[in-house]
């Protein structure tokens, strides 16, 4: 007696029903396909009806499928953005900090063409200039406040002359040697300069604080006529700096004084001039003086026979 498992396929009922729908499914399509061929060639018409009427069935299935198809490839790019994430946020961090240094240096180009185009100006408004030279270093802890002047005796520079820049006045040379020179700042405590306010023309002084300020006081004590916010310009008296330099701004007041703050830093200065010492013209009150004078000497006759 033979074992079940020793059966063939061809003898299983199921097999023989498979079989048989499958030959059935296939005559069955082809029929359709060649009755469709026929109506597409004899009628037209009724073949687009037909093929209409399969698209308004089919098309709710076709749109779910696409639906997914989309909504894969969605999923797909959301993966791939989430993967390259990190490596775009590494391109971007190093395109901002390129442009943070393109933005850095042409701010820095902005201002030096400032300061340059600013240092041309005062060049071309001062009559006698002695030379341009650069301020190397300014001491920031020591107890006299100096800056040094790459310009020495080779360049005509000697003790006593001012120095300015475009911001306004920086000092006066004290020492010069060969191609340096040493120049007493305005924050020196030994600095005296005469200065006149703009707002009044008001004459006073400024002495240097040795803490990067200046102290300003009025020629007539007990008076107060100091604002703050006042610019204080040179007023030529008394020699060494020239009139109508810029000074300082005063940023408080303390009765008949006040506290101000150069407008020249020398800090973030990179050029000053320096021009010959300023003489004030007295020619013609020593003319005056004498004519004073001789009337005097010609008039003493006259009151002398008076009775």
């Amino acid at each position: 007696m033979a074992s079940q498992g020793s059966k063939r396929p061809g003898f299983s009922r199921r097999a023989r029903f498979g079989l048989f729908a499958g030959y059935v499914v296939a005559i069955t399509g082809a029929l359709i396909g060649a009755g469709l061929i026929i109506i597409a060639i004899f009628d037209p018409q009724g073949f687009a009806s037909i093929r209409g009427a399969v698209s308004t069935v089919t098309a709710p299935v076709s749109a779910s499928g696409r639906g997914a198809v989309q909504s894969g490839g969605r999923i797909d790019d959301y993966i791939a953005n989430w993967w390259n994430a990190g490596r775009q946020n590494a391109e971007l961090r190093a395109e901002l900090d390129i442009a943070r240094r393109q933005l850095v240096e042409a701010r820095a180009t902005e201002l030096e063409n400032r300061r340059l185009r600013q240092l041309v100006n005062l060049i071309e408004g001062e009559s006698e200039i002695i030379v341009t030279a650069r301020l190397v270093n300014s001491s920031l802890t020591s107890a006299r406040r100096t800056a040094t002047l790459f310009a020495g005796r080779n360049q005509g520079v000697r003790s006593g002359q001012p120095v300015s820049a475009a911001d306004g006045l920086v000092g006066r040379i004290i020492d010069s040697g060969s191609s340096a020179s040493r120049v007493l700042l305005l924050t020196d405590r030994s600095n005296i300069v005469p200065v006149r306010l703009t707002r009044d023309g008001t004459p006073a002084f400024t002495t240097g604080r040795g803490d990067g300020q200046v102290e300003v006081r009025a020629l007539e004590a007990g008076r107060s006529p100091f604002e703050e916010g006042d610019v204080l310009i040179t007023s030529g008296t008394g020699g060494i700096y020239p009139p109508n330099v810029p000074v300082a701004v005063i940023i408080e007041v303390f009765g008949d004084s006040a506290l101000a703050t150069p407008l020249a830093n020398p800090a973030s200065l990179d050029f000053a001039i320096v021009q010959p010492a300023y003489e004030p013209e007295v020619e013609e009150e020593d003319e005056a003086s004498a004519g004073d004078g001789n009337a005097d000497e010609t008039a003493t006759p006259g009151f002398s026979e008076t009775p």
